[in-house]
């Protein structure tokens, strides 16, 4: 099996760099922002938007570490988070209040230094009732909130960060440059007619581009500053050379086109950083680097201009830049996120809309000097289809061996069909690129958060539709008169209420989107929607309906868990009559206490599980999928009819880590499990149930209703380090992902670690640090994470082949 070592010494003390810095929190982009915000307090909503991420990029602290190829610094330090006041602060405020720093949670800890918390507050306070936060709770209904205290929806996200899950137009930042971009919107606003309602907030919106845009030069420029100073003062004669290269670089881009392979990478770093300085929505991905720059490094190389190494050494210096980049969140909402991740995806291979396939050179570069790095950052992700080459496929699988988690997999032949029934043109589904974990878009043409709107616990479900909506956790009550597990005389009668209580929380799901989308308008992403196919043309942010193409989607949490437990009640209490179903309520209502909640709990779990390639209980699973599915279909988002086409949802089980809090507020259930455990992650099988093999898992999730599943569809699975160390155990590794490929499945991936070695973590975490696992659609270092975490991933079966 191949080796992937890291050779560059700049890259490894960059490297070591970024992982030995506690993560820190800055207040410094939120003291800039403030200051604009109360000078231009009275224009509307885009000029002061732009005035602001003017202010910030103009004054913000940057800096050039030794040895480093790509410069630009999201905040004061690496692994540093900015303060993004105007989307939530009382939960900051709150827990500095509470604990006096954010480095007493269980994990996802942070340290603010001491002496800036007096003017985070006093910020904080500035901000009360100003907020996104503040404006959807105060329009919020009674229900929506109690629906989110009982967490049969979850929306906190939506309504305290921006947007993120996008992916803008790099190709068009290396070929016209901003310049080009600033061109493009003067030419737009000399078109708008001011006589129509709305002409004036689109020539705002328009004027706003060209002030972001020149800042966004002027930052670059102020880099290309301190580079020539550092060059000035430089011994190394080589280390003076590099400096000067990045002056020209930044003098350049990503003002102008990129003319060389440095500039191409130097220019989307910039572009991508920025975006994140404007905004603090996660998932900003940089989509098909393989593709998009491949003509400036083959062009390069053709000329000498570099070679392969030191093209990989620019790339590994991106990498430790996106694995800089970090956000804090609220203690409440990091679990749903849990070990600090960005989603920062970059996607490689596919084909091309002649069949051919698209890897190249680039792509096997970009694969070797990922497995090299080994970060958590880029999220990196391959496209497979019935074309590619038996190279790529071995070198996908010998990075993924390497048991660091990455390449995501992903095949062409139902992730296409998908996006061209969701009304996606030919050419740009053959484009599309993964976002964030395993969702998927079409770089500069797609609208936010094509996965990431608000959460449907699917467990909590299933408890409340056994309980007559009464949640005993809280003591609230939801959807009250459908009937008790009690009343339910017979299956029909109980799966009649199940799709009333799917139809409600769908609703309330769709309300609380709807909710914050029309307040997150007010803090529009100036310098993303310039990048966004279509947001110039028609004078609108990519919010307000200015993409080519805007479907969303929430995320289903706990498909495995509430499958197999109706499955277990129709088979065990209906059809066969082994329990009756005062023994299920009362034993759920007794997290099966006692001897004799432990002889029901036998029972229920030795029925048969979804995830064992087992067709009875694998069409069931996608019977209660296509509950939702069918509610979900009837709804758009507040883009619809303004522009962009569908304007409407797909569905996703891409539920990120959400599968821990949410099923540690969820009662137990008919599956067996007990209550407030973890539920089963993505559209995986509950874990320790698949017993059947990889192939038998495969093959139950492929019954799923892929094809709707345009959010994306995750599945995760471990294997034991020993089942892919010998030639022949290999190539039966690579016949799981042909096999995958062949059965077009929507996405794979592997953690290969075994269980002992990550309870050694647990015990010794300092010795284990470099330990990265795939937690959901994401990798995290798996010390960072909160034990309850940990445990989940421990318990999820370990695969034989």
């Amino acid at each position: 099996m191949k080796e992937y070592v890291l050779k560059s010494e700049r890259v490894k003390k960059l490297r070591e760099s970024a992982l030995s810095k506690f993560p820190g929190v800055s207040v410094e982009r939120g003291r800039l922002l403030t200051k604009a915000y109360k000078e231009h307090a009275g224009k509307s909503k885009y000029i002061v938007r732009a005035y602001a991420v003017k202010e910030i990029l103009e004054n913000m602290t940057i800096y050039i570490k030794d040895g480093e190829l790509i410069v630009g610094n999201q905040s004061v330090d690496e692994r540093t988070a900015p303060f993004f006041p105007e989307y939530a602060v009382d939960w900051i405020a709150d827990e500095l209040k509470e604990k006096g720093n954010f480095d007493s949670r269980n994990g996802d800890k942070f340290r603010i230094p001491e002496e800036e918390i007096p003017e985070m507050l006093e910020i904080c306070e500035w901000w009360k009732g100003k907020t996104l936060k503040d404006k959807a709770h105060a329009q919020m209904p009674k229900e929506i909130k109690e629906a989110g205290t009982v967490k049969i929806i979850h929306g906190e996200g939506n309504m305290t960060s921006g947007d993120g899950h996008i992916v803008p137009s790099f190709e068009k930042v290396l070929e016209k440059g901003l310049r080009g971009i600033i061109e493009e919107a003067r030419e737009s606003r000399e078109k708008v007619d001011i006589t129509v309602y709305g002409g004036y907030n689109k020539v705002d919106f328009l004027k706003s581009v060209e002030i972001v845009a020149e800042a966004v030069i002027n930052f670059a420029h102020r880099y290309a500053d301190l580079a020539l100073k550092l060059a000035q003062t430089e011994k190394d004669d080589t280390r003076k050379k590099e400096l000067l290269q990045i002056y020209e670089n930044c003098m350049n881009v990503p003002e102008n086109p990129a003319k060389t392979f440095w500039e191409g990478v130097q220019a989307i770093w910039f572009v991508h950083l920025v975006i994140q300085i404007e905004s603090n929505g996660h998932s900003a991905s940089l989509g098909r680097v393989d593709q998009y720059l491949y003509s400036l490094y083959k062009k390069d190389v053709l000329e000498g201009n570099t070679d392969r190494e030191f093209a990989k050494e620019m790339l590994q210096c991106l990498w430790v830049k996106l694995y800089s980049v970090i956000k804090v969140r609220s203690t409440s909402h990091s679990g749903y996120g849990a070990g600090y991740p960005t989603y920062q995806n970059v996607t490689l291979g596919g084909s091309k809309p002649n069949g051919k396939d698209c890897t190249n050179e680039l792509s096997y570069l970009i694969l070797e000097s990922v497995g090299e790095n080994k970060l958590t950052q880029p999220n990196l992700a391959v496209r497979y289809h019935a074309n590619s080459p038996e190279k790529f496929i071995r070198e996908c699988a010998s990075v993924a061996a390497t048991g660091y988690g990455m390449p995501a997999m992903h095949t062409d032949e139902i992730i296409i069909p998908a996006l061209l029934n969701k009304g996606v043109d030919f050419r740009d589904a053959y484009n599309y690129t993964m976002v964030g974990c395993v969702e998927v878009a079409v770089p500069g043409k797609w609208g936010y958060r094509c996965t990431g709107m608000t959460f449907l616990n699917l467990v909590k479900a299933t408890e409340l539709v056994l309980n007559d909506g009464y949640d005993n956790r809280t003591g609230l009550q939801m959807l009250k008169g459908q009937g008790k597990l009690t009343d339910f005389e017979t299956y029909d009668d109980l799966w009649k209420a199940w799709e009333n209580h799917i139809k409600h929380y769908t609703k309330l799901t769709v309300a609380l989107d709807a909710l914050a989308d029309t307040h997150l308008e007010e803090f529009p992403d100036i310098l993303l929607s310039s990048l966004v196919d279509s947001c110039i043309e028609r004078g609108l942010t990519a919010k307000e309906g200015g993409a080519v193409y805007d479907i969303v989607s929430g995320l289903q949490v706990g498909i495995a868990n509430a499958a197999n437990s109706l499955y277990a009640l129709k088979t065990v209490v209906y059809d066969n009559k082994i329990l009756t179903r005062e023994e299920v309520y009362n034993a759920l209502q007794n997290d099966y206490a006692g001897e004799e909640g432990e002889r029901i709990r036998k029972i229920l779990l030795e029925v048969p599980k979804y995830g064992n390639d087992i067709d009875e209980v694998d069409e069931f699973a996608e019977k209660v999928y296509w509950s939702y599915i069918n509610e979900i279909q009837k709804y758009h988002n507040t883009r619809y009819g303004r522009g962009p086409k569908n304007g409407g949802y797909g569905v996703s089980t891409s539920g990120i880590s959400s599968n821990v809090p949410m099923g540690t507020v969820s009662g137990a259930t008919p599956d067996g499990r007990k209550a407030y455990t973890p539920a089963a992650e993505g559209g995986s099988p509950t874990q320790g149930t698949d017993t059947n093999g990889p192939t038998a898992v495969l093959n139950s999730v492929n019954k799923l209703p892929t094809m709707m599943i345009t959010g994306g569809q995750l599945l995760n699975q471990k294997y034991s380090p020993e089942l892919v160390r010998t030639p022949v155990q290999f190539e039966k590794f690579v016949d799981v992902i042909k096999s995958f490929i062949a059965s077009k499945g929507w996405h794979i991936q592997f953690n290969i670690i075994s269980s002992d070695t990550l309870k050694e973590a647990q015990v010794e975490p300092e010795k284990h640090r470099d330990i990265i696992v795939r937690v959901a659609g994401y990798c995290a270092q798996f010390v960072t994470l909160d034990k309850t975490t940990q445990c989940d991933i421990i318990s999820r079966t370990e695969q034989r082949l």
